[in-house]
């Protein structure tokens, strides 16, 4: 694998560990999140840095095998550009539904 990738792929799962750095001394309930600024912004902004790096990812190696790439390039867009519209409900079901996977992905490529 190509160390570009591989440095991209690091920066995937640390943008995942610090997510989840946000929720060791904080339960992970929705209406935490939803009621913290700063974690709903910092959230975002490490979604941001995910969907740069499989945007570049993608760009070098478009046959990677990661569920939903495409998409999570997608909601980059959306955080950057729609802003205003981003939804508490989607985040959060990112943070709990589609992060694990992808870390679980990130780390079987890492270890390849």
């Amino acid at each position: 694998m190509d160390d570009s990738i591989k440095t991209w792929l690091y920066d995937i799962l640390s943008s995942i560990n610090e997510i989840e750095s946000y929720f060791v001394e904080t339960p992970k309930m929705f209406e935490i999140y939803q009621n913290d600024l700063r974690t709903k912004r910092a959230i975002e902004r490490n979604i941001e840095i995910i969907g740069e790096a499989m945007n570049r990812i993608l760009k070098e190696n478009s046959t990677i095998e990661i569920s939903n790439s495409r998409k999570i390039v997608d909601v980059r867009n959306r955080i950057i550009h729609g802003y205003d519209s981003v939804s508490d409900d989607v985040i959060w079901g990112i943070v709990v539904k589609n992060l694990p996977i992808l870390r679980n992905e990130v780390e079987i490529l890492l270890n390849s």
